[in-house]
């Protein structure tokens, strides 16, 4: 009977235990709460490049046309989508200014002067670094004779300056012997001298000398000298003349006397390796182009940004910056943006092209 009985309570229990499974069944088998949905990344149907033409229209085209896919894997990766990355090319420096300002642009590669002009409706997010120059001293005496011949070795950096050079003519080498000998040049002795310049749109070769002779001779400029050549031929001409000794005073950027270093000892019917014609000298550059005056910094190339542009938001002009220094920093893209002859960019603010206003200022008035 004990027997029995156990085994009438075993089938019992068997039996609740499968009914508590059974009735237990639905609840684990019921889907989980529905989580929220995942932040959507943000998504742009296009981002329009431009760039000024400083060179012809369709190297700069053939030279940038893997920049669009290299922009927008970058910003992928920075957390942004684009679909569609335009470049084009301006008809000119204010054509591109005018595109940004009315929004039909969102960024654009313009030259210091250029952005100053716009800068009330563009914003500058880059600017352009170069190789440096071994010498970057303001002080003229330590940039002359052979023994300071300048490298391009020097660090990266976001601006060049303009050189004022006395010429090896006989008045030239006046003036360059009173600089290096520590004395002040007055404003009658280079008012004296006669001047090869170029255009007055040009920062190196009118703008920058200009403000140069305000700062240190009362406010007089370059339209205020009595003997000035105006070049439209470019630099070449400049120092043609100058080895030529037809004019006392020329100006460059800094490192314009390693471009013209090995045409300025060639004889006059031989080229250089790059194409200039010899200019017959027979003494050193270094010792026979003398420094006279050094200009402030002349701010390199901006990447800019419109103030219209749906891309104007402080966090994606964060990652533009980041875009565009990571991609120069690749080899692909260095090679893209030799077309400028940019190396490297680096973060700028307004404030960086104060003197490219003042210079606006120094050639309107």
């Amino acid at each position: 009977m004990k027997k029995t009985i156990a085994l009438l309570l075993a089938l019992v229990m068997t039996f609740a235990l499968c009914a508590c499974g059974q009735s237990s069944a639905p609840a684990a088998t019921e889907a989980p709460a529905a989580e929220a949905p995942a932040a959507e990344r943000p998504h742009f149907d296009k981002l329009t490049l431009e760039f000024v033409p400083s060179k012809d229209a369709d190297v700069i085209i053939t030279g940038t046309k893997n920049l669009p896919e290299l922009v927008k894997a970058e910003m992928a990766n920075l957390g942004y989508d684009i679909d569609e990355v335009d470049i084009t090319v301006g008809t000119s420096y204010d054509a591109t200014g005018e595109a940004m300002a009315a929004g039909s642009i969102d960024l654009g590669w313009l030259p210091g002067g250029t952005y100053a002009l716009y800068s009330d409706d563009v914003d500058v997010i880059l600017t352009a670094t170069r190789n440096g120059l071994s010498n970057d001293s303001t002080d003229p005496t330590t940039w002359n004779g052979e023994a300071n011949a300048t490298q391009k070795n020097g660090p990266q950096v976001t601006y060049y300056r303009s050189l004022i050079y006395a010429t090896p003519s006989e008045y030239g080498r006046e003036l360059a012997d009173k600089v290096n000998a520590g004395e002040k040049l007055t404003w009658e002795d280079l008012d004296k001298a006669k001047w090869a310049v170029q255009k007055t749109s040009s920062s190196a070769g009118y703008i920058y000398p200009s403000m140069w002779l305000m700062e240190n001779y009362d406010g007089k400029k370059i339209s205020d000298l009595s003997n000035v050549i105006p070049l439209d031929s470019g630099y070449g001409t400049a120092f043609s003349y100058a080895a030529a000794e037809q004019v006392d005073i020329i100006v460059c950027y800094a490192d314009g006397r390693n471009d013209y270093e090995a045409s300025w000892i060639l004889p006059t019917d031989q080229q250089d390796e790059t194409g200039k014609q010899g200019m017959g000298r027979s003494e050193s550059i270094w010792n026979e182009l003398n420094v006279i005056g050094v200009t402030e910094g002349i701010y390199n190339d901006t990447v800019a940004i419109s103030r219209e542009s749906q891309y104007y938001t402080p966090e994606i002009v964060a990652a533009l910056q980041d875009c565009f220094i990571n991609i120069i920093s690749t080899p692909e893209g260095q090679e893209i943006f030799s077309v400028y002859s940019h190396t490297g960019y680096a973060k700028a603010v307004d404030s960086d092209y104060d003197g490219a206003r003042a210079a606006l200022t120094a050639v309107s008035d």
